[in-house]
């Protein structure tokens, strides 16, 4: 009779007891063979437990993955046992280093204040202290301040300006006005020669990017001693910067503020202007104009004596804010009232004091910060039990956790003193690339986010949740990857969603965590209370891009193709023709918009019988015309009526004045700058305010044009037909603009938005017209998260 054999791990039997020296084997009269593996408790270094074979252990499982190889299933079993993790799992703790020290102010505490009315009491008085002298600390801050015959300064974000980029001030710059004749007393911040431009800005034909805006400043040809000894005789020896420019960045460069203090002063409209001049100065260079813009302004230049301007004093606000904080870390093992005190601590302090968003005033940056910490104090909640707990639950090394902790919480929620001057990289986006040292900077925070995830992941491992974060991380990137491919959206990973993303990788109790955590909370804080709760998915529209190879969804994201034809009047240029062909109809388009040096001067529908009779089909020719008087700094005129329907304008006619003279005076189309009998330092400038009036002036069939083509015209020009004179003093007198070249740009139309502009087509000095060249890149906007 052969032994029949028993695998116990199918067939579980009872242990067979081991003999002892005393003991016989009388009773094995058993033919059974018993095989079983030895449990983890028998095996010890002198009797190591002997490997089952794999052939023997697969023989007692099912045989549904027989298909697959060995090799594989060996491999695969070698990851699942890798991702469970050792058996038991670490438990993860932080030991306190000198733990006497760590925990004196606990046994302080204790001590002192045993019971728990008396700790809440003094959480109150804490919370009481700092709430009194901050505030009042950032009344000061906020309104203090005066200029004598001007009042109270106006604070203004590093960014503001007097003029909106684009189609922003509407046609001929009406939303924006005045251009003269007001003044702003103003108070900057400090730090804010680090501004810059995020996307692309045109000045005319020069392209801005990644650098600050600042157009004009003083004549580099007048040494600045005499600027200061003769300023008040003549206007244009004051530094003129276009409206457009960074109040704050002009004041630093003409020598009003200071970067490292801010301070205050006052700014002057001083309406239209030409040629703003290239200059460098207090470590800012400025960008030349050679045109003319309708807004522009200098600064009054005050004796100290007549402004009172206090410092900045954001930073010992922060110091105010920092004290009560560690006070509080080193005092409290609670971890709800060391994580909501710090969050909702730092959410005001970024919110109203390091990093405030563009508001109009004082009272409406406490609406908008309330508007944002309701939601945020919701989510931070979510953030507390899922991560925030686990880590400081028990935690009783209270100077690690304000160090490592709290440090860190302070370093990203001041961002933009932090990560914002030492990285390039705003936004992840290829036109954020192109700035010298990006790719260096990506390839250091790549390896350092690498570096992370890698020790993370072992003390995940280590814990014992492996299986559990892998399904959480697993279910974000699957979300992440969805949202990415919806098509006529971008993905966008702003501050605050890092930190809903990778706080939960940090719910664990080790020193790296601490920092990591304390870091990304700074982060949360800072992206909400600075930005708000941008989507995590934008439209093309709302980021400016440009289609690339393949196209693109958004309607405005390509520009008319314009093609141009200059006609002359004997040696000099009478108008210039425009033809951008058909509207994309397919895209909703229905209207065409201009920027002529950078202001929109000229916007037609398709449905505006005053534009067009049929779509595509009337031409609009415009004229220009100018009146200039003695000392003026530029020339001011205005788009006149043009002749009726059918008749041609292609020769240049002068006006009664201009033929006595015996010379024409040109100007730039529809400059508003300057109201009735205005002075401008020692400048009178007269002119009239006749709206801009544009009539159809030949049908597509008189032109010989297809009727899906459209033509616009543009041209010197002329007085109307009933013969209204210039008004000049002297022929002599009178300012040319025939040397200014004038800088055109065209956009779509849908409803009252303007889509992307084109690049610049240059109409020159000469007369001669420069193609506009190929669109490569967006239009511009200032910071974002």
């Amino acid at each position: 009779m052969h032994p029949q054999y028993h695998d116990d791990e199918e067939n579980p039997s009872p242990d067979i007891p081991v003999l002892t020296d005393e003991e016989q084997d009388n009773d094995a009269v058993s033919r059974d063979l018993h095989i079983r593996s030895a449990s983890p408790s028998e095996a010890s270094p002198r009797s190591p437990a002997l490997p089952i074979p794999l052939w023997l252990r697969d023989a007692s499982q099912s045989f549904r993955y027989k298909w697959i190889p060995p090799s594989v299933r060996k491999a695969s079993r070698a990851v699942v046992t890798w991702v469970k993790g050792p058996v038991p799992p670490r438990t993860l703790r932080i030991e306190p280093i000198f733990p006497k020290i760590q925990r004196a102010p606990i046994r302080l505490l204790d001590k002192y204040a045993p019971r728990r009315k008396q700790r809440i009491l003094l959480l109150v008085i804490l919370y009481a202290c700092w709430f009194l002298t901050w505030s009042l600390m950032l009344r000061h801050h906020a309104t203090s301040g005066f200029i004598r015959g001007y009042g109270k300064p106006q604070n203004l974000w590093c960014g503001a300006s007097f003029w909106e980029e684009g189609d922003g001030c509407g046609l001929n710059g009406n939303q924006c006005r005045p251009f003269s004749s007001a003044h702003l007393a103003f108070r900057c911040p400090a730090n804010c020669k680090s501004t810059h431009l995020l996307e692309e800005r045109f000045v005319g034909n020069k392209s801005l990017r990644y650098t600050g805006l600042v157009v004009g400043g003083p004549d580099p040809d007048v040494p600045e001693e005499e600027i200061d000894r003769e300023s008040n005789q003549t206007a244009s020896r004051y530094p003129i910067y276009r409206g457009d420019s960074f109040i704050c960045q002009a004041a630093i460069h003409a020598g009003i503020t200071t970067d490292a203090n801010g301070g205050c002063g006052v700014a002057t409209l001083v309406g239209s202007h030409s040629h703003f001049k290239s200059s460098k100065a207090n470590g800012i260079e400025s960008v030349e104009f050679p045109a003319t813009f309708p807004r522009s302004y200098t600064f009054q230049r005050l004796p100290a004596s007549q402004e009172k301007c206090p410092t900045d004093s954001r930073w010992p606000l922060f110091a105010v804010t920092a004290v009560a904080l560690v006070i509080l870390s080193l005092f409290t093992t609670s971890p709800a009232v060391f994580f909501f005190s710090t969050f909702v601590i730092m959410f005001l302090h970024v919110g109203l004091v390091s990093d405030p968003p563009n508001t109009a005033n004082f009272a409406e940056a406490i609406s908008k910060l309330m508007e944002r910490l309701l939601p945020a104090a919701f989510v931070s909640y979510i953030l507390y039990r899922t991560s925030a707990l686990p880590l400081l639950r028990g935690l009783d090394a209270q100077i690690e956790k304000t160090v490592l902790y709290l440090g860190f919480c302070f370093i990203g929620a001041l961002n933009n003193y932090t990560f914002a001057l030492l990285i390039p990289i705003e936004r992840l986006t290829p036109h954020d690339l192109e700035q010298p040292g990006a790719t260096l900077a990506l390839a250091i925070i790549v390896s350092v986010i690498v570096v992370i995830i890698a020790t993370q992941i072992h003390w995940i491992r280590v814990s014992g949740n492996m299986p559990r974060y892998l399904a959480i991380y697993a279910s974000m990137g699957l979300a992440l990857i969805i949202l990415l491919l919806l098509p006529g959206f971008r993905l966008r990973i702003h501050h605050y969603i890092l930190a809903l993303l990778f706080m939960p990788g940090t719910a664990f109790q080790v020193r790296p965590s601490l920092i990591y955590q304390g870091l990304l909370l700074g982060l949360f804080v800072n992206g909400i209370a600075r930005w708000g709760f941008d989507s995590i998915i934008q439209t093309p529209v709302a980021l400016g891009e440009t289609p690339g190879h393949g196209g693109s969804s958004w309607w405005g994201a390509t520009s008319p193709n314009v093609t141009a034809v200059v006609n002359w009047a004997g040696v000099k240029p009478s108008n210039i023709t425009f033809n951008w062909g058909p509207l994309p109809k397919d895209k909703g388009v229905d209207g065409v918009s201009i920027l002529v040096n950078d202001v929109e001067r000229w916007r037609g529908y398709v449905d505006d019988e005053l534009y067009w009779y049929q779509e595509g089909v009337t031409l609009p020719r415009l004229r220009r015309q100018t009146r200039s008087i003695p000392g003026s700094s530029s020339g001011i005129g205005q788009s006149r009526t043009l002749e009726p329907k059918g008749q041609s304008s292609s020769r240049r006619r002068r006006t009664r004045r201009q033929e006595e003279d015996g010379k024409d005076h040109l100007g730039l189309l529809g400059v508003d700058a300057l109201s009735s009998s205005e002075d401008v330092g020692n400048a009178e400038v007269e002119e009239s305010n006749t709206p801009l009036d544009v009539r159809p002036d030949l049908t597509a069939e008189e032109s010989g044009h297809d009727d899906h083509d459209t033509d616009i015209g543009y041209g010197p020009g002329l007085a109307d037909d009933d013969g209204d004179d210039l008004q000049t003093s002297s022929a002599d007198a009178a300012t040319s603009l025939d040397s200014e070249p004038e800088f055109f740009r065209f956009a779509w139309v849908k409803g009252s938005s303007a889509g992307r502009y084109s690049n610049v087509g240059v109409w020159d000095e000469n007369g001669v017209w420069h193609d506009i060249p190929p669109s490569s890149s967006s239009s511009s906007s200032l910071s974002s998260d």
